[in-house]
């Protein structure tokens, strides 16, 4: 059974077409990767499915469940942290349990036990104008994951961060994904981050965007240490880069289905 459910999605702003018949399930537990240029509407997607905003066309749902245009079921990490800087650490990663009004004490005892994994151990009293960029989106991310473990929704959730922290993160994302069975949909520019934490890639057209592909990826249960060395993941690398840069690869292949 369908867990996301997206039938018919045509997003324009005013006079201008952002997206064009987007539509496509996901299974509980399943991870989607969604690429494309600059433009084409996928940050506009994730905040379609979030109820940031309401489609033109098509609608929304989660189960049986029409959530078009309502917020509050989801995680969303937008490309900015977006914490309250007058808030510590601990209250700005626990603050939807704290609105749903769980104890204090509980909230900052669950959110320290996930410090470590973050790299962040012992920084829970510290505000966002005492921690760096990178640490800011760990603390953006760890929000997001408990606000709702069901469906993470997250939009470039690791561009800020440099290349040694950005592939811990993927690893720690890849394991607790395993772990809690969370849905996941990924916004990302990287063809890379897409193969290594998503079960299925998405490909958009420029605006208005509209899926150029969609395929399965078939070495998403290798081990993920393993998988940028694996002969399926350079070559499907290469067949997206085809689909996102055409004139200099030497044309589009047709999509997997």
């Amino acid at each position: 059974m369908s867990r996301l459910h997206l039938e018919g999605i045509d997003q324009d702003y005013e006079d201008l077409p952002v997206l064009r018949g987007i539509g496509f399930a996901l299974g509980e537990g399943e991870h989607l990767g969604i690429l494309g240029p600059s433009g084409c509407g996928k940050s506009t997607l994730l905040r379609l499915i979030t109820g940031l905003e309401r489609p033109t066309r098509g609608r929304v749902l989660w189960g049986d469940v029409d959530i078009t245009g309502t917020t509050g079921h989801f995680g969303f990490m937008n490309q900015q942290d977006l914490l309250l800087p007058w808030k510590r650490l601990w209250e700005n990663a626990g603050l939807a349990l704290l609105l749903k009004g769980r104890p204090r004490d509980e909230v900052r005892a669950l959110v320290e036990g996930r410090l470590p994994g973050l790299g962040l151990e012992g920084f829970a009293e510290y505000y966002p104008h005492q921690l760096s960029g990178g640490m800011r989106q760990r603390v953006a991310f760890l929000r997001t994951h408990l606000a709702n473990r069901e469906l993470l929704l997250l939009d470039e959730p690791f561009a800020a961060l440099d290349v040694l922290m950005r592939s811990q993160l993927q690893q720690w994302l890849a394991g607790l994904l395993e772990k809690e069975n969370s849905t996941l949909v990924l916004v990302t520019h990287s063809v890379e981050e897409a193969l290594l934490l998503s079960q299925r890639v998405l490909v958009l057209s420029p605006a208005p965007g509209r899926i150029e592909w969609d395929e399965a990826v078939s070495f998403a249960e290798a081990p993920f240490e393993e998988k940028s060395y694996l002969p399926e993941f350079l070559a499907l690398k290469k067949r997206i880069l085809k689909v996102l840069m055409p004139g200099s690869t030497g044309g589009s292949p047709p999509p997997s289905r």
